[in-house]
């Protein structure tokens, strides 16, 4: 259906932490342009699902710039939270996207439960990507990841919850983790391994 290979693309975020995974995850020979070199403010996000945010935003974007756009929807589900922040993740860490702020509030809603820390706090990131082009065809995909949140913060790489987050079959956190690593086996290398074949 697509087979003219892209060359040029807006990434639909303005996290400047989803900028630099997302660009390292895309070959070198694509010209990326951001919303904030393009002087652009973030659309609401009005969906109900990840999906729906993605395509929302790279929607969006891609009508503002007339350029194929990939936006990245992601976010940290905890069962005991009946799955949130979910898709409020970033809408937790507020208007200044102060993330250490998101994280008390998740260790101050986890501990109304009087939950046993020497149990596993089942959780997972997800994330959707969409690929949006100008004539309104678009194409998405979903990674998930699955772990259990960390009794204490721990780690200072990455970005968002990742300091929270050890993914199953591992004693680290995201936090603690090197991008090489974490970077084989996340949420947002899973979604982009389905598109790939885009680029």
């Amino acid at each position: 259906m697509y087979i003219k290979k892209i060359n040029k693309l807006v990434l639909g975020t303005n996290n400047q932490g989803k900028v630099r995974e997302i660009s390292k995850l895309i070959p070198k020979k694509i010209k990326l342009y951001t919303p904030s070199r393009l002087n652009l403010k973030s659309p609401k996000e009005t969906g109900s699902s990840f999906k729906e945010n993605s395509l929302i935003k790279a929607k969006f974007f891609s009508e503002k710039t007339d350029e194929i756009c990939l936006a990245d929807d992601s976010g940290l589900e905890i069962d005991i939270l009946g799955k949130l922040p979910g898709i409020y993740s970033a809408r937790w860490a507020g208007r200044k996207m102060d993330f250490k702020k998101a994280i008390k509030k998740v260790y101050r809603e986890i501990n109304k439960k009087e939950v046993d820390w020497n149990k596993k706090i089942k959780c997972r990131f997800i994330c959707a990507l969409t690929i949006y082009w100008p004539n309104k065809k678009y194409y998405q995909s979903e990674g998930i990841i699955k772990g259990k949140i960390s009794s204490a913060p721990k780690g200072t790489k990455g970005f968002g919850y990742d300091p929270i987050f050890i993914p199953n079959g591992y004693k680290l956190t995201f936090g603690e983790m090197l991008f090489s690593k974490k970077s084989q086996i996340d949420h947002r290398f899973m979604a982009f391994k389905k598109i790939k074949k885009f680029f």
